[in-house]
Order: structure tokens, then C-alpha cells, then sequence
């Protein structure tokens, strides 16, 4: 299978990355690998309706989890069956009382659950799952070399969507706290710590809130919506993230000149 092309790393990597993704991605999804993945998901998703037969089908399922960033997911088939057939239309639902909120989005694109519409049959669902499984899959692959760079792409990719959307600017940094990769590009670029998780909920919120007010100038979660806001967030990202990885055994002023030739 291809493998994403990353010849330095840090700052230096990413802008790399930036620069040849859409080559680099039409090659990664052209792969024999990935049209199999594919072409077996738009062959057989079609038959499937409901969340037992969806999680009977390993390869089907590799995919659908795949989609979401969830593909460490694949051998709990209990769990991720009762998330899809819950849905997300009750505060009681699984996918509703999880911090993150992937398994909402997953629950909800498919629509297994009560009174949903289930979408498995729309031409339209079909393309918007394969497209995030090898978007998914392109970043798992680069993060096979770096990880920091499979986290600045899924942020690239989640950030400006979720600034946009209409909801409170407490409930976006909510979201930010439940996922994963955006909560580490945050706590990176605001310089918490991370064990800042271990206290209360709310507390981190103000916590993040207030951070951000001091390194961006606003708390206003709408500020990602522009492009060089996002981006200046995933640099301070991939900046700490570099130094933390030069910082064993390195002196100060070693690190500073890594850093200055980025």
C-alpha cells in the first residue's frame, strides 16, 4: 500500500504535507487496498439494515468505523451495535452520553436507531462514508510516521466544521474536550497540561476558555472559522509538540535553532 510521503519532521513535515496532499491522497485512494475496501462497501451496504448485520460484517464494519476515526473500534461489536441502535434521538442514549462525540456522528449518519431513517440504501450516504474512510485512512497512514501529523490533518479537516456549526460556543468547546485529536491540538497550543483531564469538567472549560482568550485574543470559538487562525493553532500544535520531542537530551538553545530552521 502507499505511504504518505513526510522527508522531515515537525513544522517543516507538515508544510510538506500541505503542500502535496491532494496528489499524495489520489494516489493513497487509488491503491489496490483501498479499492478493494471500497468497492466491497458500495457493493454490500445497500443490504444492510440494521446494526446487528452491519456489526456481522468485519469488512463492512472496517469501514463504516474507519469513516469516523473509530477503526480501534472493530473488534468491540457489542458496544459499537448498541451505540448504532440507541441512535442519538434520547439524552439516554449510548452515543449521547459518550464524551466523544464521534460515536454521535456515527449513530446519526446511519440512522439505525428509533424513529431514524436508516440511510445504508442512499447512493449519497454510500459516497460520504467511502470518502471519510480514505480520508481516515490517509491520516492513520501518515500518522504511521508522525502521529503529530495524522492529528493536524483530522484537525485541518474537523476544526472549520465544527466552528461553523449552530450551536453555543460552550458547547463546541465541549466538543473540543470529548474528542481526542482536537483536545490534544488544544491543550498543545494553549500549553496545558494533560492532566488537566482529571478535573472537573466544567473547571477545564473555563480552563480552556480563558487560555484561549490569552493566545488567540478571543474564547470566541468562531474564530476557526478562518483559515489562519486554524492553521496558527495547528502550528503552535506541531511547534510544542516538536519541541517535546527534541527535549530529551537536547539543550535550550539546541532545540531554539531546530526550531528557527523549521
Amino acid at each position: 500500500m502507499y505511504q504518505p510521503i513526510i522527508p522531515d519532521v515537525g513544522l517543516n513535515g507538515w508544510r510538506f504535507l500541505q503542500r502535496t496532499y491532494d496528489t499524495q491522497f489520489a494516489v493513497f485512494s487509488e491503491s489496490v487496498v483501498q479499492q478493494r475496501d471500497a468497492e466491497y462497501f458500495r457493493e454490500n451496504i445497500a443490504k444492510i439494515k440494521n446494526a446487528e448485520e452491519l456489526v456481522g460484517d468485519r469488512r463492512l464494519l472496517t469501514v463504516a468505523l474507519g469513516a469516523f476515526g473509530l477503526q480501534d473500534d472493530v473488534d468491540n461489536r457489542f458496544f459499537i451495535r448498541k451505540v448504532l441502535e440507541e441512535g442519538t434521538g434520547s439524552d439516554d442514549a449510548l452515543a449521547m452520553r459518550l464524551a466523544d462525540p464521534r460515536y454521535r456522528e456515527m449513530a446519526d449518519a446511519f440512522g439505525f436507531g428509533p424513529g431514524a431513517f436508516v440511510k445504508t440504501g442512499e447512493t449519497t450516504f454510500t459516497d460520504a462514508i467511502v470518502t471519510r474512510f480514505q480520508t481516515n485512512s490517509f491520516e492513520v497512514a501518515a500518522g504511521a510516521q508522525d502521529d503529530s501529523m495524522r492529528v493536524a490533518l483530522y484537525t485541518q479537516r474537523q476544526l472549520g466544521e465544527l466552528a461553523g456549526q449552530d450551536i453555543s460556543n460552550d458547547a463546541k468547546w465541549y466538543t473540543v474536550l470529548g474528542d481526542p485529536p482536537l483536545r490534544q491540538v488544544f491543550e498543545k497550543a494553549l500549553g496545558l497540561p494533560a492532566s488537566i483531564g482529571q478535573i472537573d469538567i466544567d473547571q477545564q472549560l473555563g480552563v480552556f476558555k480563558d487560555r484561549a482568550a490569552s493566545v488567540f485574543g478571543s474564547e470566541d470559538f468562531d474564530q476557526f472559522t478562518q483559515e489562519d487562525v486554524r492553521q496558527d493553532a495547528i502550528t503552535k500544535y506541531i511547534l510544542r509538540q516538536q519541541v517535546e520531542n527534541l527535549g530529551g537530551g537536547l539543550s535550550g538553545n539546541s532545540i531554539a535553532l531546530t526550531l528557527l530552521q523549521s
